[in-house]
């Protein structure tokens, strides 16, 4: 018999099925070996040495595995194949004692029954490179984590914890809220004109004599005089410009792309996405039997197979026709940091499985999810969108004051679709009626706009991710894990999708970016993901770069340890002064955020909350008709509303009141998710 190791048991169902008898398909569940959890687990004295034991749920399967393994004549390691994949078959041999003899490792981007079999016949040694980049990431992380905590706990609040990329995480949604706070939002004006020439078209006024208008109208007094003087004279048509323009496709899905995506099509958050992909990959029951339905998932490479692109120019052919066939395969080059060309996109296994044939299989996410990947691997290998793109620039006669006006209207006609037959998109293209140079056109409307100049948006997990593989941060097997523990951890809530940073999140940022530089540092922590990848390509040994890291850090980290003093970090002077005591009370930052605390501690252990901090709505209590409705944070900093008359009013609500009363029931109207409806679960309102 021969032993088939995976780290997933539906992995493990999937690949059975592809072998006969003669083979046993286990699965280790994951890591079988990692740092002990109640210490450090590393000899920094003998060159950063690592401490692995069996990880406690984990012995029962090491045993069975142990059992197998002697009755095997071979023992075959079919992890993934990225280095965590690498790692966990490393430690599986060093768990289960193998013999080197008879242990092979094969590697597999799909699990297909030809991918499995190819495999087999193709085995490898174990990659100790991959291994040992693992294991530096990790090292890395556990003295970050295990060093710099406790500090914490010390000189701000028991309970934090500090990570080496989190922390970067964070600090780029501290950055982003404080750019938002600090932004002050600038009025100005833009004038759209309706013309009419057998039919309506709009233009936008560009330019008045030879300058610009760009934001430079400031005030309503202004473009009311601008309007009225419009509203009096004659235009003409004086250019105009017909262009053939083309949208390419897109390029395959990365992990990256594919985690935003996800979120700005079907609001899916990374940890979610990744799940799902998860058990796509890993196989689904169709008819027969499992079969993986895409390639690997955490991959930041744009190739595809010649194969895959093979099936895929097929299919565009016999389904849409020559036309939308490009006359040679479209080749894409990533330009991620780091990348690993010699892998694959994320690509359906089965181009020619339609989504559409596969959806009685799967549930509603995994179709959703599988339908966007089968969307975007046969679009990227079509041809592109074809538009005749127009521009009408028309001129107004001189005005009494000497003024000459300019507006300009824009429109598209889609004349070929191209790859847009596949990839789901908005069009929204304003066709123009037919015109001619220096006719006239008669002005039916004018409409000054106010507008305003407005901040950066808050980040998104979709957007974060982003901004994390621009900046060289992460891996595509670490995004997900990262959003999800700054989350966890407290240091970042999401409210209504936006990524928003805690007072505790705020507050440790600060200490780290004023104490320990290097660790929040963007180029610094990208500068040590390439040096990551450079021990995975054998360049690079990982001791002298776990030392690099180290031995500054904690020299850094002895010095805070005596200078830092935790009244400074986590008090702020206040108006209030303890009612029992008299004293002058603080504010401190806990781990659950802002609170008013006597100074005169811990002779006086006086607390409460901070109701000068909360946000009044001027939305009046409809409970106890006294307080108003002001804006709170739970615990774990999830914002609701309620009553500042509390503990004597218990009124809240999690959706913000907007103050207008429902007209069915009487009860207040709240926002959700960009509609006005009625706080009464037993009401339907709907406003609008």
């Amino acid at each position: 018999m021969r032993l088939v190791i995976v780290e997933s048991p539906t992995k493990a169902r999937t690949i059975k099925e592809f072998l006969n008898k003669d083979y046993w398909v286990e699965s280790s569940f994951g890591h079988v070996r990692d740092l002990p959890q109640r210490e450090l687990g590393i000899d920094i004295k003998n060159n950063f040495q690592p401490k692995y034991i069996i990880i406690p749920k984990a012995k029962r399967v090491v045993s069975l595995l142990k059992e197998r393994a002697e009755k095997s004549q071979e023992i075959i390691l079919a992890t993934d194949e990225d280095r965590e994949g690498e790692a966990i078959a490393w430690h599986l041999v060093q768990a289960l004692g193998m013999q080197n003899a008879k242990t092979k490792r094969i590697v597999f981007h799909e699990i297909t029954k030809s991918a499995i079999e190819n495999a087999l016949e193709k085995p490898r040694n174990i990659d100790l490179n991959l291994v040992n980049s693992q294991q530096a990431r990790r090292i890395l992380d556990r003295l970050v984590g295990y060093k710099l905590s406790p500090l914490l706990w010390k000189k701000v609040a028991r309970g934090l914890s500090a990570g080496r990329v989190q922390s970067v995480a964070v600090r780029l949604i501290v950055e982003r809220q404080k750019e938002i706070d600090d932004f002050k939002p600038e009025e100005y004006w833009t004038i759209l004109a309706t013309f009419l020439d057998g039919k309506e078209f709009a233009a936008n006024l560009i330019k008045i004599n030879d300058k610009k208008i760009d934001d430079s109208i400031k005030n309503k007094e202004r473009a009311d005089e601008i309007t009225n003087e419009l509203k009096k004279l004659n235009y003409r048509v004086i250019k105009i410009n017909t262009r053939e323009t083309k949208r390419y496709p897109l390029p395959p899905f990365t992990t990256s792309t594919l985690q935003q995506d996800a979120s700005r099509i079907l609001g899916f958050s990374a940890k979610q996405t990744m799940f799902i992909a998860q058990q796509l990959y890993e196989g689904v029951p169709i008819d027969a039997g499992s079969v993986g339905l895409i390639t690997y998932m955490r991959t930041d490479s744009l190739n595809l197979s010649s194969q895959a692109i093979n099936e895929i120019r097929k299919l565009i052919l016999n389904d849409f026709g020559k036309n939308y066939l490009p006359p040679k395969p479209i080749i894409y080059k990533t330009k991620a940091k780091g990348a690993q060309e010699a892998h694959e996109a994320i690509r359906p296994t089965l181009p020619n499985k339609r989504p559409e044939e596969l959806r009685k299989y799967l549930n509603k996410n995994q179709w959703a999810l599988y339908n966007l990947i089968w969307q975007r691997t046969i679009s990227c290998q079509m041809q592109p969108a074809v538009f005749d793109t127009t521009t009408v620039d028309i001129k107004s006669n001189k005005s009494s004051s000497g003024n000459v006006y300019f507006f300009r209207a824009n429109g598209n006609i889609l004349r070929f679709p191209g790859f847009l037959e596949v990839w789901p998109t908005k069009r929204e293209d304003a066709i123009l009626p037919s015109l001619k140079q220096k006719q006239s056109v008669e002005l039916i409307k004018i409409e000054p706009l106010q507008h305003f100049t407005q901040p950066p948006p808050p980040y998104t997990e979709a957007t974060l991710v982003k901004a994390l593989e621009e900046n060289g941060i992460g891996r595509p097997s670490t995004y997900a894990p990262i959003l999800e523990t700054i989350q966890k951890r407290g240091y970042v809530i999401k409210q209504r999708k936006y990524l928003h940073p805690t007072d505790i999140g705020i507050l440790v940022n600060k200490l780290l970016v004023e104490h320990f530089p290097n660790v929040v540092d963007i180029n610094f922590t990208a500068e040590m993901e390439n040096d990551l990848d450079n021990i995975a390509r054998g360049k690079k040994k990982w001791i002298p770069v776990v030392e690099k890291f180290y031995y500054p850090f904690e020299q850094t980290l002895a010095e805070k340890y005596q200078t830092l003093i935790k009244k400074e970090i986590i008090e702020e002077k206040s108006n209030e002064i303890c009612e029992k005591c008299g004293s002058p009370m603080v504010i401190k930052t806990g781990r659950f955020g802002k609170f008013l605390a006597c100074s005169n501690y811990p002779q006086c252990k006086n607390t409460k909350s901070i109701t000068a901090l909360e946000q009044s709505l001027s939305v009046k209590c409809p409970e106890c008709q006294k307080g108003e409705i002001v804006e709170r944070r739970t615990k774990r900093g999830k914002i609701f509303f309620a009553c500042n008359q509390w503990p004597k009013c218990k009124f809240a609500l999690w959706d913000k009141p907007t103050g207008e009363k429902c007209p069915k029931c009487n009860s207040l109207l709240v926002e959700v998710r960009g509609k006005i409806k009625c706080s009464n679960k037993n009401c339907n309102y709907t406003k609008g």
